[in-house]
């Protein structure tokens, strides 16, 4: 009776610590590295995963400083017999960045462009160096770039895409990485250094006789090729897009016996890089892009070769359901795509202004004329920036579908011929749907790459074997037409088992000995194309994964309920690692630790729902650290490509990890700053001199923990609700003293909140809201009572307490809400609270899934509930800061319009975070970075802004970060209307 073979150990099942000289080795490190040597179990959880669907603990960590680190770290390891894996922003997608080895993680400090020459066109760079930060600077500059540009251009780093060799959307233009490496400068295992480029014939003989270590390298990388150079001819795929296995090829006289081509896409098994030299190619300057809708994406792939014969520099595809998948999440500009199930987006580019646009024409041309020819559009330059926004987007709306089987890498990365693209795209369709797979092609169709997430079920024996039986089947599906298991991703786990099945046993005998000609003891990345772990070991999930799923306060209605799967939505593609542009991360941005990142926090909560690094569960003060600098901004929830929301999952943490113990003081002085404020409003002048006389100043800081240069705002002498009653402002709910007045009928009845900050500090904000909206029309009544959302609430944990204050507003505003009266926020964290976490604490609760829908900022309210509304007009400079809030959950396009519909000439800044999140900014501990974060782009921008210029930022930290950093004030979008309203005070203004 045949036995099934037990699968291979999932992670789980491996030991945590399974190299037994730890200890000493973290001691040598110490002793000898400079930089920063951490083995504690929080930081080997952070990197025990990468981008794909494997885990494995490392033995530590070193962030090295300088190439003398790194020499010493790999002699401190050597010494100790420990593996080593040299690591860039670990976005891979087939394990090659997670190892049981001492991690290298260049990032944080060898991230320094040495040198660009514009004359030779090439930059000398440390590994570090992110992609985005060499492309801008040879962009600005000398309008050169560096031509691989994968979808992580704005994290991956150089020394990562070496590893890999990347390619990316315009491989057409400049090939993949290989094509572009002119010389390495690297470190072995065994401590030798080199500097490696192309050799010529005489120069290799020369080499070789010289002898010692570096002579027996070449001596026996030129026996390989010697032995195998016919065989590397015939079998080596001639496609463009040839990524997995060593590139032997560049062994060839005919490549010159470029070493350090040949180390390209080795994946850190070979050699750790120190330096590199790349070629910088010129830029086209004119660009201009166009889309094609096919019936399906067969159709589409099977035009590429016509297409290609126009010589574009990007040829794009997709299928329609990456375009569903974001219509599901409400992506904007999906009306720019033309009608069609299957997409190609084609770039041409040019030096010649009107080049790229005549050829762009010429192809129209071409296919108007053919039988049954596609949608098209021809996109400006801000269309096609929005376009490219869908392309790079779109993959990871589609793997994630509600009420679907999650999908996940695995096949992801397979090229052929694009001359084949459309027959292996149909052969592929029928095998996924003979599995009963789910998933939507994407991908580089100009060069034949698809990528793809697809339904494996890899949390079961049985769909873990149907997973391991499918890349199988799969790999011989892509070898039959002649391609490459891998495009750009590389091979790593995913499909290292699988090269035999692509190359036969005798190229594996020649990458075996290659590996072993410079890295003899096998300690570099082992066992990641060489004697390579199987596509079903060390899986992240396996048919063990039993994480602990512990009952919260928080619903997660979008998550199935559950916390565990929540914290899996992170799959660490890293877009939280970005230098400059949007928002996520802040901490990260400044600190660059994979700690303080959206991905790092994900991890570290993901492991500590598994209890085998990180043991002490809500308890655990590593987690706690990580999730410390987290602002709280929300933007993760917007700029994730999966949404991951850290907000939500530190206040989960917080109010766990405080149970059974007090929380320190300032957590109830800013938590609770709604009841402290509301008792201040009855002697404001006695609050402020006791919260500003030098001496008490003094010990109220020190005992709230308040940084020392903060300026702690100051209670207005009238508040918003005093000066409403004087003026005999409407009020509603139980405590207004009236009965509650019938509707009028008009449907012009609107409710103004009334948020702590506009009531108490700044009340003249909810003055000018309460004139903008009767000057448009609207009967305005507000709460009678003190109400508050709870905002700082979310920022200590207090759930509990949060939880009280939106059941109250519930019960209190129960008649409005029910007759569906508008409800006016001003402050964006406020109105983000009705519209978030209400949904996350009461998902079924109707009255609350009532007063989201009813809830508006000031902006979409009359951008889309004010029929015929015409603001007024303001002839004035707006420099506008979008609150973190306001841009994640709400977003800024309704108060960029309004902003422009009043004439106003609109500058919007991508400022990020301002720094100051509510009590975050205040913290001593914190102001360090609180300061970093707003100095990134906004504190600077401020500044340089001409006197007459009107700042406008609706977030009461925002203004309050740029009034105690630059001096300047700021106002509320009520304010600037309430401004142009009165056009005498406009003109005081201006002069």
């Amino acid at each position: 009776m045949s036995q099934t073979v037990p699968l291979p150990l999932s992670s789980h099942a491996k030991p945590i610590d399974s190299f037994s000289q730890a200890s000493q080795l973290e001691i040598e490190l110490g002793r000898t590295v400079r930089g920063e040597v951490r083995f504690d179990r929080g930081s080997r959880a952070l990197y025990a995963v990468d981008g794909s669907n494997y885990r494995q603990i490392p033995i530590g960590l070193v962030v090295p400083r300088d190439t003398d680190d790194v020499i010493a770290a790999v002699a401190a390891c050597r010494k100790y017999g420990a593996p080593v894996l040299p690591r860039g922003a670990g976005t891979s997608l087939a394990g090659q960045c997670c190892n049981v080895a001492v991690v290298l993680d260049f990032t944080k400090y060898m991230n320094r462009i040495l040198d660009i020459d514009a004359s030779q066109r090439f930059a000398r760079v440390q590994p570090g160096v992110v992609l985005d930060t060499l492309r801008n600077k040879a962009e600005n500059a000398h309008q050169l770039t560096f031509g691989p540009d994968p979808s992580t251009h704005s994290r991956c780093t150089l020394g990562g895409m070496i590893g890999n060799n990347a390619c990316g959307a315009h491989s057409l233009l400049a090939g993949k990485t290989v094509d572009n490496v002119e010389e390495l400068r690297v470190l072995l295992y065994d401590g030798t250094e080199l500097t490696l480029g192309a050799t010529s014939e005489g120069a290799l003989g020369s080499i070789i006789g010289q002898g010692g270590r570096r002579g027996e390298i070449y001596a026996k990388l030129l026996a390989i090729r010697n032995q195998y150079a016919d065989l590397i001819r015939a079998r080596f795929p001639q496609i463009p897009r040839r990524v997995s296995g060593y590139n032997l090829d560049q062994l060839l006289p005919e490549n010159g016996f470029h070493l350090a081509r040949a180390l390209v896409g080795t994946e850190g098994t070979c050699a750790v890089v120190l330096e590199a030299k790349v070629r910088l190619i010129h830029s086209p300057q004119h660009r201009t892009l166009v889309g094609l809708g096919y019936e399906d994406t067969f159709t589409a792939a099977d035009h590429v070769p016509e297409i290609l014969t126009f010589q574009p520099i990007g040829l794009e595809g997709f299928e329609g359901a990456i375009v569903d998948g974001l219509r599901r999440r409400g992506a904007p500009n999906l009306d720019l795509m033309p009608e069609g199930r299957g997409f190609l987006l084609v770039e041409f580019g040019s030096h010649d202004p009107n080049g790229a646009h005549d050829v762009a024409l010429r192809l129209l041309d071409r296919l108007k004329a053919a039988p049954n020819p596609p949608q098209a559009r021809l996109y400006t330059q801000r269309e096609a920036r929005a376009v490219w926004k869908i392309r790079e987007a779109g993959p990871r709306a589609a793997a994630n579908r509600p009420g679907e089987p999650p999908r996940w890498e695995g096949w992801d990365d397979a090229s052929v011929a694009p001359e084949k693209l459309g027959p292996y795209l149909r052969d592929l369709r029928r095998l996924l749907d003979e599995y009963d797979y789910q998933a939507a092609f994407y991908g580089h169709f100009g060069h034949g790459c698809i990528h793809m997430q697809v339904s494996f079920d890899l949390q079961s024996e049985a769909g873990i074997r149907k997973y391991g039986e499918f890349v199988d089947r799969a790999a011989d599906l892509v070898v039959g037409y002649g391609g490459s298991l891998s495009g750009e991703h590389g091979d790593g786990q995913s499909r290292g088992a699988l090269l035999p099945r692509m190359f036969g046993a005798e190229l594996m005998t020649a990458f075996r000995e290659f590996k072993s000609a410079w890295d003899p003891d096998n300690k570099l990345n082992p066992h990641k194309l060489i004697d390579a772990y199987l596509p079903t070991e060390n899986l992240r999930l396996g048919a063990d994964y039993k994480p602990l799923d512990p009952q919260t306060h928080f619903r997660f209605p979008d998550d199935g309920g559950s916390f565990a799967k929540a914290s899996l939505r992170c799959i660490g593609i890293g877009e939280c690692r970005k230098h400059e542009g949007g928002t996520m991360c802040p901490s990260y941005m400044v600190t660059l630790e994979e700690a303080h990142s959206t991905r790092g926090r994900a991890h570290m909560l993901f492991e500590m729902l598994q209890g085998e690094v990180v043991r002490e569960g809500w308890k655990d003060e590593q987690v706690k650290q990580a999730l410390d600098l987290c602002l709280s901004c929300k933007a993760c929830k917007s700029e994730c490509p999966t949404n991951v929301d850290i907000a939500t999952y530190r206040s989960e943490f917080l109010s766990h990890y405080y149970e059974g113990r007090r929380r320190p003081l300032h957590a109830y002085a800013f938590g609770m700053i709604d009841r402290w404020a509301q008792l201040a409003s009855v002697a404001p002048r006695v609050a402020n001199f006791f919260s500003h006389a030098p001496g008490l100043s003094h010990l109220l800081r020190k005992a709230l923990h308040v940084a020392s240069e903060r300026d702690l705002p100051r209670f207005a002498p009238v508040s918003f609700q005093q000066w409403a009653r004087q003026h005999q402002v409407p009020t509603l709910g139980r405590g207004s003293g009236h009965p509650r007045e019938p509707s009028d009928g008009t449907g012009r009845e609107v409710i103004l909140w009334v948020d702590t900050f506009n009531n108490y500090f700044q009340p003249q904000t909810s003055e000018a809201a309460l004139e903008v909206l009767r000057a448009a029309g609207f009967r305005v009544t507000i709460p009678s009572t003190h109400l508050c959302c709870g905002r700082p609430l979310y920022d200590f944990g207090l759930l509990d307490r949060a939880k009280e204050y939106l059941r109250r507003i519930l019960q209190e505003l129960a008649p409005e809400i029910d007759d569906g009266h508008p409800i006016i926020v001003l402050e964006p964290s406020c109105a983000s609270v009705f519209r978030d976490e209400l949904r996350g604490l009461f998902p079924t609760d109707a009255r609350a899934d009532r007063l989201r829908r009813q809830t508006f900022l000031l902006s979409e309210f009359l951008e889309h509930h004010a029929p015929g509304y015409q603001p007024p007009r303001l002839n004035k400079t707006v420099m506008l800061h979008g609150h973190c809030h306001h841009k994640a959950i709400m977003k800024m396009g309704d108060e960029e319009a309004l902003l422009r519909k009043m004439g106003t000439q609109l500058h919007v800044l991508d400022g990020g975070c301002c720094g100051m999140a509510g009590a975050f900014g205040f913290a001593k501990d914190k102001f360090s970075v609180s300061q970093a974060v707003g100095e990134r782009v906004l504190l600077p921008t401020v500044r340089q802004a001409q006197p007459d210029t009107l700042i406008v930022s609706d977030g009461f930290s925002c203004r309050e970060q740029i009034r105690q950093a630059t001096g300047r004030r700021a106002v509320h979008l009520a304010e600037a209307m309430q401004l142009a309203l009165r056009p005498t005070e406009a003109a005081t203004e201006r002069s």
